[in-house]
């Protein structure tokens, strides 16, 4: 099958999941918006972004050894073997039970260690109070991620999307509720600030996990999968077969987040304006990535279920149409992003100076999206694959020895301040884009028909 033939199934699969990561991504623009528009925008907002940055570098960090279910999800379904998958299933359960309880520890002891940042005191006790109420939401995220691998790598992607969709109501309710607070009659219910956002950001993940919950209810019940007899005792190597493929993979994003929060950290220590600017410039970028980022866990579905079919040249085109589409993208989104930066930056906030601040980094954004579209959708395809350690490599290389120490030297030592730390950015996405697109190339040329699936 061609690249071209390939393009459709790959959408078809993609489409409901980028409705799914828009609306994943909307909440953190939503609460940006929310607490940019209550007294001292510039505060506030950089308070929400030292907080966000922490709670998403430890946790998709983490969840992401999860993300060694598309690998096995994918190529069980492909292989037809519905039972081996629901023990898959089963052993992702418990594992992100065991990585939602460590999560849950180690964000509290993170808000006890903001205390002795060097950064404005008014910004770390607004991001300790966000952290917090973010981190009740931690048990639920975890059931929710894992759940979405089990259903997309069956080809249910709608309701996912469906979810997040309307999870996004629920979190626009709850900030306008909880944030500025209302009285109807007898019922009060007090102005919480920031910490009622980051509440309201916590019950919408409990009603995502819920509705995943129904979802895949109702999806045995109409295709019988067998999810109602699945295994019921641990194998321990399931568990451990799961967690060292997945690991790379979690700390290949950690690797990612953790760049952008450096990033955050070290603006923060300029001042609450540029970290103001970064959080909005910050969540437009997000915002994009969501779109290959889609793609992505849609290519390693379609490459994983090729290769468990024994059809190496289906994932091989399943792969570059991914990232085809990807860079497409990302390369309109550029155009975006440079045409309407000041719309954009306006539409966050009224205060003209966190406008002045935000613009030229919106234009860096703009300068590394094709790239970003490219790493993203080619560490997707290498999942399918297999292949958790490329992108972990490639991108420390990209973001720590390459971009990071661009970024520091043309913001401290030239007077580039933030502007400088996102020219390093783009250069160490420059690298992993372009390297990662050779290394599934190179896998392209010695895929073999073997299934990576054990029979049990």
């Amino acid at each position: 099958m061609s690249v071209r033939q390939q393009i459709r199934p790959v959408l078809s699969l993609a489409l409901p999941l980028i409705a799914a990561e828009i609306g994943w991504m909307s909440m953190g623009i939503v609460d940006t918006i929310m607490v940019g528009h209550m007294a001292n925008p510039a505060i506030n907002i950089a308070s929400a972004a030292l907080g966000q940055v922490l709670y998403n570098t430890l946790a998709f960090g983490i969840a992401g050894v999860l993300l060694s279910l598309d690998t096995f999800l994918s190529q069980s379904h492909g292989a037809g073997r519905y039972d081996e998958a629901n023990r898959w299933l089963y052993h992702g359960l418990i594992l992100a039970a065991v990585l939602a309880a460590a999560l849950f520890g180690l964000i509290e002891l993170a808000a006890r260690l903001m205390i002795r940042l060097p950064i404005d005191p008014q910004v770390v006790d607004g991001a300790i109070r966000f952290l917090r109420a973010l981190n009740w939401g931690t048990p639920t995220l975890f059931l929710y991620f894992t759940l979405r691998r089990y259903l997309q790598a069956f080809n249910h992607a709608r309701p996912i999307a469906v979810a997040l969709i309307t999870a996004n109501l629920c979190n626009l309710l709850g900030n306008w509720v909880l944030i500025y607070g209302h009285s109807w009659g007898s019922i009060h219910i007090p102005a919480l600030g920031i910490v009622g956002s980051g509440l309201a950001t916590s019950l919408s993940r409990t009603y995502l996990a819920l509705f995943l919950l129904a979802a895949i209810w109702r999806v045995e019940r109409e295709h019988s999968y067998g999810l109602l007899s699945m295994l019921r005792h641990i194998e321990t190597s399931r568990l451990k077969r799961l967690a060292l493929l997945g690991a790379p993979a979690g700390g290949q994003i950690f690797v990612e987040i953790s760049i952008f929060g450096t990033v955050t950290f070290l603006i923060g220590t300029i001042g609450p304006l540029p970290l103001a600017g970064h959080e909005i410039a910050l969540n437009c970028a997000s915002f994009t990535f969501m779109v290959p980022f889609a793609i992505s866990a849609a290519a390693a579905v379609r490459v994983g279920q090729a290769l468990g079919r024994e059809a190496p040249r289906e994932a091989a085109a399943a792969g570059w149409a991914a990232i085809l589409l990807g860079a497409a993208c990302m390369a309109t989104f550029s155009i975006v992003l440079a045409v309407f930066a000041n719309p954009i930056a306006r539409s966050f906030t009224p205060d003209r100076a966190v406008i002045a601040a935000t613009v030229p980094l919106l234009f860096v954004a703009a300068a590394f999206q094709f790239f970003d579209g490219l790493q993203i959708t080619a560490t997707g395809a290498l999942r399918g694959a297999g292949n958790t350690h490329a992108g972990l490599i490639v991108q420390i290389l990209g973001y720590w020895i390459i971009g990071l120490p661009i970024g520091c030297w043309l913001a401290f030592r030239l007077g580039y301040g933030a502007l400088g730390l996102w020219i390093g950015l783009c250069a160490g996405l420059i690298v992993a884009g372009l390297a990662l697109s050779a290394v599934w190339r190179r896998t392209t040329q010695s895929l073999s028909a073997k299934s990576l699936v054990s029979d049990g």
